[in-house]
Formats: C-alpha cells, sequence, structure tokens
C-alpha cells in the first residue's frame, strides 16, 4: 500500500504545479476598436490570439533569452490583400508593455482603405514580408529592452 502512496502523491504534486505554472502566464490578448475601420490588437507572442490570427511568423525575439541580456524585439504585424489594401486590424506583437508610440500610429490605419506604402511612411521597410494565398503580412521589428531580463554582464 505504501508503494503506491508515494508515487501517486508525487504524481499530484507535479500536476498541481504544472497547472499552477501554466496559469500564472496571463495571456491578456485582446482587440481596440476605435472606430468602425480603426483599431488593432494587442497580442502576446505564442497566445491563442496570436495563433488565431496567423501571427506565427512575427520576428519577435524574447528579452528573457539570457544571451541577450534584456533586449529583444516586439514586432507590428499588417496583412494587406492581393491589391495591396488594408484586409485587418494591424497587430502589435508585444512581450510586455507596449509602446504608446506605436499604439498611436496603428490607430491611424484603416481597413479597406490603407496601403503598404502607408505603412512604410510611418515604419519603413517591413523586416519581413510573409505571402499568403490571400495576399500578404508585412511585420515590421521593435527593438525592446527589459532591465529585468539583464542578468549579466554587468559590474558587480
Amino acid at each position: 500500500m505504501n508503494v503506491l502512496i508515494r508515487p501517486i502523491a508525487a504524481l499530484v504534486s507535479l500536476t498541481i504545479t504544472l497547472a499552477v505554472s501554466a496559469t500564472s502566464w496571463h495571456d491578456d490578448s485582446h482587440y481596440v476598436a476605435l472606430g468602425p475601420r480603426t483599431g488593432y490588437y494587442i497580442v502576446r507572442p505564442g497566445s491563442s490570439l496570436s495563433d488565431q490570427l496567423g501571427l506565427d511568423a512575427a520576428p519577435t525575439v524574447d528579452t528573457a533569452d539570457p544571451f541577450r541580456h534584456g533586449y529583444g524585439a516586439d514586432a507590428l504585424a499588417f496583412r494587406f490583400n492581393r491589391a495591396g489594401i488594408l484586409s485587418a486590424p494591424p497587430a502589435y506583437i508585444a512581450q510586455a508593455t507596449p509602446n504608446q508610440f506605436y499604439i498611436q500610429r496603428l490607430g491611424s490605419f484603416i481597413r479597406g482603405q490603407s496601403r503598404l506604402p502607408d505603412a512604410k511612411a510611418f515604419f519603413g521597410q517591413p523586416q519581413r514580408i510573409e505571402r499568403r494565398p490571400d495576399g500578404f503580412i508585412a511585420y515590421y521589428a521593435i527593438q525592446v529592452y527589459n532591465p529585468f531580463e539583464d542578468l549579466g554582464g554587468g559590474r558587480k
């Protein structure tokens, strides 16, 4: 009987630990509506909303990578149809708090009217373009720094 209790207790303990750690990551991905054809998504990398929007190719770099010392990259994503017209709200793929500078600019894009040259006027040349059957997604990388993730390389 004792032989069975220990493995079961260990399994229960492991299950509880994994459940707590899985729920500690808060996914606050959401859509911000500004008007009938204006708005944007705030999306966490790897979130269910990110998967639903098909933003897996976003050029994000995790600031928690120990070799990057707190430096990483968020991304902006713009989905255009074959004619080069914005077909879905833009998305800000952010690891932490989104930068207000970029949020204000995302709010100026109008679905069905804004074009790739409009995005280029604000953000320059896209770092990555992902071709899709219905058009393409233009990605822009945003360099970010999280001092709380910088754990090495400095003086003591």
